[in-house]
């Protein structure tokens, strides 16, 4: 008889792959994702607590969890992921929501097996929280969600411990995984017919310091190169501080990884950086873009903006539109300061709340205007795409993405999907490109 699971996600691209994860190991377990709560035998909630927001939607759906619990005895709650890394977060869950079986933390994914079956045995919860990490686990089952392009976690951890930041204390210290165990678990991908990696860590080129072998991420990326059958490779997040020239040749030598770099900047200002412990100075960080973008011309540049921070003044806040100016961002993830318990900022003076409302609203109308304006520029090139499938909307248009990540949207058959195609782009949008098809290439 066939069970079923519900998992919900929350956060960034590492929950999401611990999230395939915990689906593989499930499935070995005869276990069957499905998109509806009311009729799973368990519901599995992977949560994020990088922002409070992410956390208020984590309690309220809990409490609402508790209905279907009273409903079905047998259904199987857990909890997993950053917010219970926290040990009050943790506490809190399982004073506030005793119906909650299970409670595990980032450290301890792959035990699940044996806490679920320790559950059946005992007929009791679980909370097992490893307060630090024990080094890393291989081969685990995965259910991956896409066909086409995969996820690869290559390290984990932070060491950078940015004062506004919550993820080294929840994801502990940087441990980057064996080059053979990586090239090993890309070949496979590629065995199955996967066109593009996108290789993750907290901070992803500081790949390699930690294996006292002399091997980093560009011999990495050197070495991934050669694996056959792979048509992209694309990586996040990186630290400004740690991207170093030998990266840049090397993807500027190289035919698989792609041209885009997401290079967060949080801020322009040189005062704010320093209270944010970066390790890195506004010049810096545009001397980073001057070099990426001399070696390698038609790349794109992305980043995290963070408005609001602790003691940020007027000045600062320009100092940030003024880089915005400067870089001219193909597109920015920004946001708003959020405190986080725990951390140094949170016991900063803090930014009234009209006011980082106000300030964001002026980003990210100059963000807009900008993203617009490097997508008009766009208009005209004939440009590689890798196509992903039929668009959202409209069944009889394709969505892909070029090498700089930029969305394409372009009529054509739908055996296209997962072939790289030439796309005449006629239209720049903000958010996306419209084209048409122009040339379909011999990959398969």
């Amino acid at each position: 008889m066939k069970k079923y699971v519900y998992i919900q996600t929350f956060g960034c691209q590492m929950n999401e792959r611990d999230t395939e994860t915990l689906a593989g190991m499930l499935e070995d377990l005869g276990y069957f994702q499905i998109d509806a709560q009311d009729n799973a035998d368990m519901i599995i909630l992977n949560t994020c607590c990088v922002r409070e927001t992410a956390e208020s939607k984590v309690f309220g759906l809990l409490g609402r969890l508790r209905k279907l619990k009273v409903a079905n005895p047998n259904l199987i709650i857990g909890v997993c992921g950053c917010m219970p890394q926290q040990q009050d977060v943790a506490k809190k869950i399982r004073h506030s929501f005793p119906f909650v079986d299970l409670i595990f933390g980032t450290h301890n994914v792959h035990e699940l097996p044996r806490m679920l079956q320790q559950i059946q045995e005992t007929k009791e919860a679980v909370l097992e929280v490893w307060s630090t990490e024990r080094g890393i686990a291989e081969n685990i089952p995965v259910r991956r969600k896409d066909k086409l392009k995969a996820w690869v976690t290559i390290m984990y951890g932070c060491n950078n411990f940015c004062t506004y930041c919550i993820v080294p204390y929840v994801r502990g210290r940087e441990r980057s995984r064996k080059p053979e165990d990586i090239i090993h678990e890309l070949e496979d991908l590629a065995r199955q017919g996967y066109k593009e990696v996108t290789l993750l860590g907290q901070n992803v080129n500081s790949y390699g310091k930690d294996l006292n072998i002399n091997y980093y991420f560009a011999d990495l990326l050197i070495n991934i190169e050669k694996v056959e059958g792979l048509e992209r490779i694309r990586f996040m997040t990186s630290h400004p501080r740690d991207f170093d020239q030998r990266l840049i040749d090397v993807i500027a030598a190289s035919n698989k990884v792609c041209q885009h770099f997401h290079l967060p900047a949080q801020a322009g200002s040189n005062r704010v950086l320093k209270l944010m412990n970066r390790g890195y100075s506004r010049e810096q960080y545009l001397k980073l873009i001057q070099d990426i973008r001399k070696a390698i011309p038609d790349s794109s540049i992305t980043a995290d903006i963070m408005v609001g921070f602790p003691g940020e003044t007027e000045e600062d806040f320009e100092d940030t539109l003024d880089l915005v100016r400067q870089v001219r961002y193909d597109s920015a993830f920004t946001f708003i300061y959020n405190i986080r318990s725990g951390t140094p900022a949170a016991k900063m003076e803090q930014v009234p709340e009209e006011v980082k409302t106000a300030r964001i609203q002026r980003l990210i109308e100059l963000q807009n205007n900008i993203s617009l304006e490097n997508n008009i520029q766009d208009e005209g090139k004939i440009l590689e795409v890798l196509v992903e499938g039929e668009t959202k909307t409209n069944r009889e248009k394709l969505a892909g993405r070029t090498r700089t990540n930029k969305l394409v949207v372009f009529e054509g058959p739908m055996e296209l999907s997962g072939r790289l195609v030439s796309v005449k782009i006629n239209k720049g949008r903000p958010n996306l490109l419209e084209g048409e098809l122009v040339l379909v290439s011999a990959n398969k």
